[in-house]
Order: C-alpha cells, then structure tokens, then sequence
C-alpha cells in the first residue's frame, strides 16, 4: 500500500449524496469528447457527444440491470438504478425510461474524481452490489484524459452462504444519425441503422453506426458497448416490432436464465424506430465472495461546427457552415478503437487517475474546497470546451441546454479561469498562441473573441481592457509554470505590441492611469477611472517587465515600471475612500454614460492584485489598503442570506441562501442605472474575492463564501459539479483552482526550477495535491512537538 496514502483524510472529504439528490449529474467523457452524465440513482441522461450540449437529452433504453438466483432458490431480476428521489413528481414515464421495471429502494453516491463511486440497496437482494463509473484524468496527459467514454464496473459481493449465479447486462440505444428527441421515446434518425457483435482479446461487445450520412455530418458516428472477459452473451438487436415489443422480449429472455439470446425475428432494421442492443456478463460468486463486471460505453462523432451552435443567434444568423475534426477523431479510427484502447490501457489509466484521486483528496483542504476544485475541473470535461484535429483548444464561456454560450475564447472570462493552466499547462498555452499569434493586429489590438481561425474574420468589437491585459499576464503565469523560454520568445513580440497597445490607447493623458473608455467582463463600457481595471493593468505591466529583463530588455522593463510606480500611486490615492477602492468619474461623464458604479464597493475591485499574488508579483498598492479593501468586498457584499436584497437582474441564488454580490453601495450613490449584472451573484467572482482574502490573512471569511456556494450546490436545487452563470459548466468558475495555490502558499518559477509553499491552513500538519508543468503530486509539511518542520515533495507522475 502506497504510505502517502491519507484513507482517514479521504473519507473526510468524501461528501455523500443519495437518490434524492436529483440534480446532481457525473459527468463521463474525455476533454473535448463530450460527456454522458450520472444521475445519484445510477441513471444516465444528458447524451451530450454529438458536438454540442445537449442537457436532458435521454437515450431511451439505455440502462443497465441486473439478474441474480442463489442456488436452489427463484431467481430475481432489476434495474441497476435506485428510484430517484423526484419520481412521484411526474405524472407519466415513457416506456424508453422503463420506470414500472424493478428497482433498488435507496442508492448513495460519492466521487472521489473522477471516479463516481454508487451503492445499491434493496432488503430483498442478498447481494451487495457497488458501481464505480471513471473516465481518465490524467494531468499533463491531454490524450488519456480526452477518450470519448468511460469504464463502468460493478462489484457485486455474495451475502448469502450459497453460491449465487449473477448475470449484469447492459443496453445502448443506436443514436447515429441523430437529429432530435420527439418527447417520447423516440429519436428522430437519418441513416441505414447496423449493429454488429464484435470479440478482441476477452472483450466482446457491438458497435452501433449507421451508413447512407455524408462523411463529415456532425451526426455521422458509431457508439460502442462491451464488456470484459468470459461469460459474455450478446443480444445484437432487440426485436424489431410496434410500440415495446423489443423491450418486452429482451426482459423475458434476460430474468429466464441472465443469458441473451438472438431476439426472434429479427429484421435487418433499416425501418424500425429503435436500434438497442444488449452486452451480458454472467458469472458464479461464492458465499463472501465478491465478483467485477467490467463493461466500457464508447462513441465516437468526428466532425463538429465550430463556433455553431450559439444560443445567442438564429439559425439564419450561423456564421460559417464548415466543419471541424475532434482532436480525439485523429487519435482513434471509430468507437471500438476506442474501447479496445481503453480496456487495454485500463491498468495504467486507472491507476494514474487513481493517483491523482488520491492526491487531491488527500489534502487538507478541506471537503468544500476540495468540491470546488473538481466542480472546476468539470468545466473541462463539458462542452463548454473542445478540440479540432491539429489540437487547438477552444472554449465558450459555457454551455445553454442545447447550444454554446459565447463563443471565442473570451478573453475577460478566461481571466479568473485557473484550473486549465495548473492541470493541462499544454492546452492553456495552446490559448495564448490563438490570442497573440492569431487574434492580436500588427498595432498590438487583440479580440477579446477567437473567430478567425474557425470562422475567417476578426470579431469586430472594440478589445476588452480587462481581457487583454489579462492574456499578458496569463502568458507570464503559463511561461513560469512552464519554464518554456521558446514560448516565451515565440509570443513576446506580439505581447510587446498588445501592452503598448493597451499604454497609448486606454490612458488618455498618458499620466499611467488607465481612463478612456474600458469595455470589460460585464459587457459595458467603464468610463473614468476604475480600481478594477487599473489593477490589472499594473499587473500586466509589472509581468511584462519582469519578462523583457529576462529576456534583456532593460529599457522596455524600466519604462513599463516606471509606469505602475507612478500611476499605481496615483491611483491610490484618487480612488481609495479609506474603506474601499471607488471608481473616479466625472458628474458629466457620469450623466452621459449609464451602467458605472460610481461610489459602489465592487468585488472585483482589486481583480489585478488577485492575480498578482497568483503569479507571484507583490503588491500593487498600499499593503493596508489592499486588505481594506477587500474584507469590505466581504462585509459589504456577502450576505448570509440573501432575503430582502432586490434584484431584476437574472437569479442565481434564491432569497433564501447565501451569496457576494457583484457590488453594493454601503455609503449611497447608487447609480439609476448601475452596470448590468450589479445585483447577480456569480461564482467566479466570489472565488476570486475568497482566493483574495485568503492572500490577506482572512482565511475565515474566504471559507464563509466557499462555504455559501457549496449549500446553494447541493444536489438537491442545483448540481454540485456544474456551476452556472450564462450557461452551465462556466468559464469563471474556474478560478477556484486559485484556492488550492493560495491556501497552500505555492510559487513557481520554472524557469529557474523553483517551487515553494507556505501553507495558510491546519499549518502543523498540511498535505496538498501540486503540479507544475512537468511533474505532479503531493507536498507535505508537518511540525513536530518541537516545531520543527518537515516537508517533503512525492512526485507521482512525469510526462514521458
């Protein structure tokens, strides 16, 4: 057994949900592959692999089960799913949900990520019975960690003191072709339907296409189904007829005896409404003993729309009809390639994901924290993100229910977005070269929304102050973490263009105060002068000075620090009011232009310093000032709960739970038209408050608004791994990897080799998950009774 192994830890930051838990979903797919989603009963819905989002998308009959008879005894049949815990809310259940089968009484849930880990119970089944669903997730290993599919394994232990024959099977329905759901149990289809029973090396299973598509529609693909080792049987087609005949004939043959057999009169189903299969396992289990049954789901759709669908356009507004190669389409031939692959490396890929399961519960973090982080890495494995052949990253700021929202990479959302970076560092700088390489103009102007590469233009609005600033100061980040000088070399001419673009343009007097009009993250123009924006700016000039003396250019470095001595002074002292940082606007400029805050006490007020003490760059401003401030985005802007507070705005917390505000105005002032989003409470922006405050000693009141998201995503109202603000999975909620560099006091400077913690929680005793961009694992630093300390580093993986 591995002695860096925390079990007693782990089970402290395991957190259990049940089947009432209904609005939690797993999800179950690679990076850029798209995912199918785990409900806490065992369910799965939300088939979101054909290039777009798709939540509530059910395959009907697509279910596992189960059939079990200890010897000399009636044998039993049910479906491997609790019933879930809002099923007396729905009036009706159509016969592809197959809700009048047997069930298990109660089920519990708990992800140990990116294992999603369930438990079957029923008074009458003399079995115990456990389910662990996993993609791999492998930091630094983009390929292992982007399969389309996912190994699905029960465990079934014998609590009888008999033998007990058990047979589990599987069943998929044939979606090639797909087009829509009518409602029913139906999927509207285009295509020749086949399935074929396909054997490799102990695994048997059926691969599910369809001919007669255009090679490259965006429906035209093949899913897999199989199982490992002996004891397999196959139901290639259920049996073609009306209504549920195939259901009806497929259970009758499974609870006779848990072998399938060739359904009877099977016609080739080129006309039939429903194309299902079956995978069975069956094997003999001993009183005590316990037995796996291995099965892995796979698909595989190559081609997608780029920036297509939006759920902000029309159908006659789709900006370009082309389609893209998925990355994960150049690495494999089709579904069963997949699963061959992946049962193949199955040993590897569980255990360096297992690994990194370990790791990051492990730590002493806390159960919360530790929540956050996967409910950001989550993010990663929705459709808010994708991959085209040659391995360009992209991603929307999140996802509707059925189509992208916000395309191109936004650069002011990406901002706050930290958990791509730290895992995935390859992927991360694959956005920089897309930002400065691609999107940036020879005058230095770079779009805030990557279009050309996908769609053949630039986006034609004015660059966002807040996003451009930000991608200098991301390369500065993704080049320490990395070490990479090459990179750095490659992207530093157009990021010498893009910062004095953003000197010349958004200062005005040139004083080195950022005043001239700011389009930012709220989708408005900032007039005058705000803390929010003239804070990254001196962080992006302060890393961009850092790296031109690395790279010998003292008197571009000296200029641009010239710059923050001065304007960051001036700054302080035009708008700190001795609590807060306001924003310095002119009664007329004020009159003109709706949406400012004026006197308002902004939470991202001192976004820029946030990212400076992420990346290692030292104060801004006064040191006092700075944590004024920011306890008074706390003691102003959190509310415990949030009854009485108005809003007309979009709700993502209900009166009767906790939330930060965007702003509030403690002293007056109150704008009659204050920027849009003002009353919202997002959770990008409280994690970069509570990444902040923790940066200032107010560890406490950081925990006080962690601790707030994690009631509202509960399992019941809103799902714990799917964080929204315009869309599911959102880009900003990523900024909770900040939690994890923060309260472990890391800094890195790979360029010189060095990394360093200084821990800011349980102190005596502290283990976290690191990783840089070459290696990952886990640092420990513990003091004994002496207070002495000891800290050591394990490194559990390194790229090859």
């Amino acid at each position: 057994m591995d002695q860096w192994i925390d079990h007693e830890q782990i089970l402290k930051n395991t957190k259990v949900y049940t089947n009432r838990h209904t609005a939690l979903r797993g999800l179950l797919g690679g990076i850029g592959t798209g995912n199918i989603s785990l409900t806490s009963s065992g369910a799965f819905c939300d088939f979101e692999i054909f290039g777009h989002p798709d939540k509530g998308l059910k395959l009907p009959y697509t279910f596992f089960s189960i059939w079990a008879r200890p010897e000399g005894q009636e044998a039993s049949a049910r479906v491997l799913e609790a019933v879930p815990g809002d099923a007396g809310l729905r009036q009706m259940y159509h016969s592809g949900e197959l809700m009048g089968l047997p069930r298990f009484s109660k089920s519990t849930y708990t992800c140990h990520y990116p294992f999603h880990e369930l438990t079957l119970f029923h008074e009458n089944m003399p079995l115990q019975i456990t389910a662990s669903a996993f993609t791999p997730f492998i930091p630094l290993d983009a390929k292992n960690s982007g399969i389309p599919g996912f190994q699905l394994k029960y465990t079934v232990k014998n609590l009888c003191d008999t033998d007990v024959d058990v047979s589990i099977a599987g069943s998929l329905l044939n979606a090639a072709g797909f087009i829509d759901y009518d409602g029913f149990d139906h999927l509207r289809q285009e295509g020749h339907h086949y399935q074929k029973t396909l054997c490799r090396d102990g695994l048997t299973g059926i691969i599910f296409g369809a001919d007669s598509l255009a090679e490259t529609a965006v429906n035209n693909g093949n899913l897999a189904l199989g199982a490992a080792g002996e004891g397999v049987t196959v139901k290639e087609h259920w049996q073609d007829g009306g209504w549920w005949d195939g259901a009806e004939e497929f259970w009758q043959d499974f609870t006779r005896d848990g072998l399938l057999e060739p359904a009877p009169d099977v016609k080739a189903p080129v006309n039939s409404e429903r194309y299902v299969g079956s995978v069975a396992k069956k094997q003999r289990i001993r009183p005590g003993e316990e037995k796996d049954f291995v099965f892995y789901i796979t698909w595989y759709f190559p081609y997608r729309y780029g920036w297509w669908p939006d759920g902000h356009l029309g159908p006659d507004e789709m900006p370009d009809a082309r389609k893209w190669k998925n990355y994960y389409a150049s690495q494999w031939d089709d579904s069963w390639d997949v699963l061959c692959y992946f049962a193949d490396s199955t040993n590897y890929l569980w255990g360096r994901s297992r690994d990194f399961s370990d790791a990051l519960y492990s730590s002493s973090l806390g159960a919360d924290v530790i929540e956050e982080l996967v409910a950001s890495v989550n993010v990663l494995r929705s459709c808010t993100c994708f991959r085209l052949e040659d391995g360009t990253f992209f991603g929307w700021e999140g996802c509707f229910e059925h189509a992208g929202s916000c395309a191109g990479n936004c650069t002011h959302v990406w901002n706050y977005a930290q958990t791509l970076a730290f895992l995935f560092p390859e992927l991360e700088r694959d956005m920089r070269r897309t930002e400065f390489l691609t999107e940036t103009d020879e005058n230095g102007s770079m779009a805030f929304r990557a279009k050309r590469k996908l769609e053949g233009k630039k986006w034609d609005m004015f660059p966002a102050t807040d996003g451009q600033l930000g991608c200098i100061l991301r390369l500065y980040r993704d080049w320490r973490y990395s070490g990479d000088d090459e990179y750095l070399k490659e992207l530093w001419p157009a990021a010498v263009r893009s910062m004095d673009f953003a000197v010349h343009s958004w200062d005005e007097d040139m004083d080195g105060v950022l005043d001239s009009r700011q389009h930012n993250t709220y989708d408005i123009e900032f007039y005058g002068i705000t803390s929010m924006t003239n804070s990254i700016f001196y962080a992006a000039l302060r890393a961009a000075a850092q790296m031109a003396l690395y790279l010998g250019d003292k008197k571009l470095a000296y200029g641009w620090m010239e710059i923050v001595e001065k304007g960051s002074r001036k700054m302080d002292e035009l708008l700190f009011n001795g609590s807060f940082y306001e924003q310095n606007i002119s009664p007329e400029l004020l009159q003109a232009h709706n949406y400012q805050y004026g006197t308002g006490c902004l939470s991202d007020q001192l976004f820029g310093q946030e990212l400076a003490h992420l990346y290692g760059l030292g104060y801004l401003f006064p040191e006092d000032h700075v944590k004024k401030a920011i306890y008074s985005v706390y003691k102003y802007n959190f509310k415990e709960k949030l009854d009485g507070h108005s809003s007309v705005q979009r709700c993502y917390a209900m009166p009767d739970e906790p939330g930060l505000l965007l702003c509030t105005w403690p002293e007056g002032g109150r704008p009659d038209q204050p920027f849009v989003y003002s009353d919202e409470v997002w959770t990008g922006i409280e994690l970069q408050a509570a990444v902040h405050l923790i940066y200032e000693g107010m560890t406490d009141e950081a925990m006080s608004i962690v601790s707030g998201i994690r009631k509202r995503y509960d399992g019941i109202r809103r799902n714990p791994y799917d964080e929204i603000e315009c869309g599911h999975h959102y880009v900003r909620s990523m900024a909770a990897w900040g939690l994890l560099v923060a309260l472990s006091g890391y800094e890195f400077n790979l360029p010189e080799n060095k990394i360093s913690f200084r821990p800011r929680i349980n102190t005596n005793r502290f283990t976290c998950f690191y990783s840089t961009g070459k290696s990952w694992g886990i640092y420990k630093e513990i003091a004994d009774e002496s207070g002495k300390r000891s800290r050591e580093v394990i490194k559990l993986y390194e790229p090859h």
